[in-house]
């Protein structure tokens, strides 16, 4: 693998096909809530997985870390949840800000990229200080590896409360944390879940993975993306296939994380990225070989 740098992305490169973009400092209307993001993400056989600024959901865009309710501040983009009134255009969204790489590393089995990032609400206070990490990793057999690290920590002079739109009043849409926004030919795709389960009857619940296939337009073949935490996370899984699909392992679905001044909340995700349509044998398979 090797790396590419430019003055506002980073790039991952395996045999010659470009497995993700890490645009860090992004161009964007500050209402789709301006942020690192990775898009496009590829398969080993070079087809994209990711959707980026989606006409119905703009601030979509490919894998990002997110917050949609951080004591009363949007850090996710477009309207905020407010109960009783539904969604609602509010001067409350934020930016994450890359501020350095503390560490760069590339060599033939591994992409290390370590970075610095502030949080600051649209009127301008700090509020988070985050430390982050995305390892690209064994790449074999067809698939690839994202592990994605993060520390937030609170800066601000009193506690921070993380919700969602479920924890202010609209059932099953608990989405908040890393979410992917899959490709619009992935629309309908295959959801498959630990303990024998699939399905959008996932929407909430607990669970250690969650394995999404879909299919391509143009080529005949299709991919699959195996979502892995781990062991002791409170992941409540987002997800959907119709209207579009979507994933995100949710750190406050259905009840709301307080993280006092001064503390820090760690979150860890890993997601395999393979270039065909794995069945559940082989997802269970690879989800019980994952160690952190």
């Amino acid at each position: 693998m090797k790396l590419e740098h430019s003055a506002d992305a980073l790039s991952v490169l395996a045999g010659g096909v470009e497995l993700l973009r890490y645009v860090f400092r992004p161009d964007m209307d500050p209402f789709e809530g301006p942020k690192p993001y990775l898009h496009p993400v590829r398969t080993l056989a070079g087809d994209v997985v990711t959707a980026y600024r989606p006409h119905d959901h703009r601030w979509h865009k490919g894998i990002q870390m997110t917050a949609s309710h951080v004591s009363g501040e949007n850090f996710w983009g477009g309207g905020s949840y407010v109960r009783g009134k539904g969604y609602v255009d509010l001067p409350n969204v934020g930016t994450m800000r890359h501020e350095e790489f503390t560490e760069i590393a590339a060599d033939g089995d591994r992409v290390l990229i370590a970075e610095r990032l502030t949080w600051h609400t649209q009127s301008g206070r700090h509020w988070i200080d985050e430390n982050r990490t995305l390892t690209v990793h064994d790449v074999a057999d067809g698939a690839w590896t994202l592990t994605f690290t993060t520390s937030l920590r609170n800066v601000r002079d009193a506690p921070l409360t993380f919700g969602s739109p479920t924890t202010n009043g609209r059932e099953l849409a608990g989405y908040t944390g890393l979410f992917w926004r899959g490709p619009r030919p992935f629309t309908g795709g295959e959801i498959v879940a630990s303990d024998g389960r699939g399905g959008e009857a996932v929407m909430g619940e607990p669970g250690p993975w969650l394995a999404f296939v879909g299919r391509h337009d143009e080529v005949d073949r299709a991919s699959t993306l195996l979502f892995v935490d781990p062991p002791g996370a409170r992941t409540r899984w987002f997800v959907r296939s119709g209207p579009f699909a979507a994933v995100n392992p949710s750190f406050a679905f259905h009840d709301e994380l307080v993280l006092d001044a001064g503390d820090t909340l760690d979150l860890a995700h890993r997601i395999v990225i393979a270039d065909t349509a794995w069945d559940r044998d082989r997802i269970e398979a690879h989800a019980k070989e994952q160690t952190w």
